[in-house]
């Protein structure tokens, strides 16, 4: 069911090229007058405690975080959500973990960037309840394109899938994308899975296995979803 729909995706969609260099990050400053509502979902499962080049996963993910996210013009409608930053007594509290860290507002940079300061990695990957928390709860009352940029090192492993999920949610909805960036992800499934995600709601997908190609992921999302009307500073 997944390779069909995939295989229906990349034969409309154009292909994103995942061979990176050195890159730093541009500054960005998108308009707020029709620009998408963004919401980051961010992966703070116990899987990021694993080292990538001899540095925690979290500890890559949040300075690349901080670095874009410090750029992103205030005027822009920024939220957060994490999941897996708690655990439980049981399997069904670990995948009830996900929390709206920072709601949806203007001005939210520095307050996201705070957020995520204080959470440490120890849980599991509930990525289908965050999604649908997201949608039911965070972007209530939202006006306009609303989009979601997720950031996993894993798949669900909470037995749901954001696939499935997504296949529905395009049925009464038309206003939500959602951009996935799989950060070290290896297993296929898991991939097909996310890419899933992202293709069916006219997302972006991207895969990073170093720090710059997630700054890479990053920053592309935010420039490059045809939703969002803005200019790039660059402060050469």
């Amino acid at each position: 069911m997944i390779f069909l729909i995939l295989t229906f995706v990349f034969l409309f969609s154009p292909v994103c090229a995942n061979e990176y260099n050195l890159y730093s990050p541009q500054n960005f400053r998108l308009k707020s007058e029709g620009a998408d509502k963004i919401l980051f979902i961010v992966d703070f499962s116990n899987s990021m405690t694993e080292y990538l080049n001899n540095e925690r996963k979290v500890d890559v993910m949040l300075d690349t975080l901080r670095s874009i996210i410090s750029k992103i013009d205030s005027n822009t409608q920024l939220g957060l959500r994490v999941y897996g930053h708690k655990g439980g007594i049981t399997a069904f509290d670990a995948c009830k973990a996900s929390t709206l860290m920072v709601p949806i507002a203007s001005s939210n940079s520095v307050n996201i960037i705070d957020a995520l300061g204080r959470l440490n990695p120890r849980g599991m990957t509930p990525i289908t309840y965050s999604l649908k928390q997201a949608v039911k709860k965070d972007f209530l009352g939202v006006r306009g394109n609303k989009r979601i940029i997720l950031l996993t090192d894993g798949g669900e492993n909470c037995d749901e899938s954001p696939c499935d999920y997504v296949m529905e949610l395009i049925t009464v909805r038309k206003d939500i994308h959602i951009d996935v960036i799989a950060f070290n992800v290896q297993d296929e499934e898991d991939l097909a899975q996310l890419e899933c995600t992202a293709m069916v709601t006219s997302g972006k997908f991207y895969t990073a296995n170093t720090a710059a190609e997630l700054v890479r992921s990053l920053d592309n999302s935010l420039q490059d979803n045809k939703k969002v009307e803005g200019i790039i500073i660059n402060n050469d």
